[in-house]
């Protein structure tokens, strides 16, 4: 690969992440063309800005084909818990599709704009794909990064981002704690070699997005935990004579979860759109283009059927069968006064 076409390829995920903003904003004055368009809006985490992209093109042509009504469907991103903060603070999210339960939760709680129940309202608890945490190395693995006990050596630099922020963060929080705790059931090792693991990290980028951008295009770090999808875009954007994916023998279920905002979509009277919506991501055509971007879809067989190369068994573990529910799991880690904060004021 020749150095300009590298250079480009190494550009695209940064002006990705500069342009984000500008896409709504650029959606927003295209339908102010056409009153009687209907818009939906889909708050998102960070690293489904190509995967929306493909969901939405599909959903609305489908729509059109059914209804006859032009349906417009945007996407924001961000970190997760950032995005969540949107919609508490008065984004109009139509519907929201985050990267972790708590997320949802916290909308749910503090806003009632979402059922307390939300789970229950969509199949496999309101997760249309899965996903987990796999290493992004560079080329040769010249650290030797095998499983999560290696992120504790003190000559390896990790990138994640801040788990604050970003769901992709607290995944891999979660994964490095779950890792320690199967070791021998001791939940003050477990803490300690989270604390270890984040000594080790020199920068905390507020989502999954952002610490891609410092590891594939600053160059920072020897190792980034990521979203599984992340590993395998930045192959195909960056090339892959220059990173590696390491898959660890066991690795955290991560659950990014869909929900309608109720108090919006009655609002706004756009509930029958956004329900048919977050029904179409059950669908096989979506289920195939879940797995066209490297998530684990709901319905495997969608995957089969459409071709698509598998991806690799990995054993995973619940966080909630080690920590409780997700009101348990975000108190002990996250909020404030919880281990990560435990741990920064550690010095970790």
């Amino acid at each position: 690969m020749s150095e300009r076409n590298g250079t480009r390829r190494a550009g695209r995920i940064g002006r990705r992440t500069a342009l984000a903003g500008l896409c709504l904003a650029g959606g927003l004055f295209a339908a102010g063309g056409a009153q009687a368009q209907t818009a939906l809006l889909n708050v998102s985490y960070d690293p489904t800005r190509e995967l929306y992209r493909d969901v939405n093109a599909a959903f609305a042509e489908e729509w059109k084909a059914k209804t006859g009504e032009t349906l417009t469907v945007r996407a924001s991103h961000g970190g997760s818990g950032s995005q969540a903060r949107t919609v508490i603070d008065g984004v109009d999210a139509d519907v929201v599709t985050l990267g972790i339960p708590s997320d949802i939760d916290a909308i749910a709680k503090l806003t009632k704009k979402i059922s307390a129940d939300w789970r229950t309202k969509q199949p496999n608890d309101a997760l249309p794909y899965t996903s987990t945490v796999v290493f992004l190395v560079r080329k040769g693995n010249p650290k030797g990064v095998k499983d999560w006990g290696d992120l504790a050596k003190p000559d390896i630099k990790v990138i994640t981002p801040n788990p604050k922020t970003s769901a992709g963060g607290r995944w891999n929080f979660l994964a490095a704690w779950g890792y320690a705790y199967n070791q021998d059931n001791d939940t003050a090792k477990a803490d300690a070699f989270v604390g270890t693991v984040y000594k080790n990290v020199p920068v905390l980028d507020t989502g999954a997005r952002g610490s891609t951008v410092t590891f594939a295009q600053r160059g920072l770090g020897d190792v980034l935990p990521t979203w599984e999808n992340e590993a395998y875009l930045v192959l195909q954007e960056f090339g892959a004579d220059k990173f590696d994916i390491v898959v660890p023998p066991t690795s955290i279920y991560a659950e990014p979860p869909v929900a309608l905002v109720d108090a919006n979509v009655d609002r706004k009277g756009t509930r029958k759109q956004a329900e048919a919506y977050l029904a179409f991501l059950y669908t096989d055509k979506a289920q195939a283009i879940f797995a066209k971007h490297h998530y684990r879809p709901f319905k495997p067989q969608a995957a089969a059927e459409a071709d698509l190369k598998q991806l690799p068994a990995i054993k995973l573990f619940k966080i909630e069968e080690l920590q409780g529910n997700w009101d348990e799991i975000q108190k002990k880690n996250f909020d404030t006064g919880g281990l990560f904060d435990q741990l920064s004021r550690q010095g970790r």
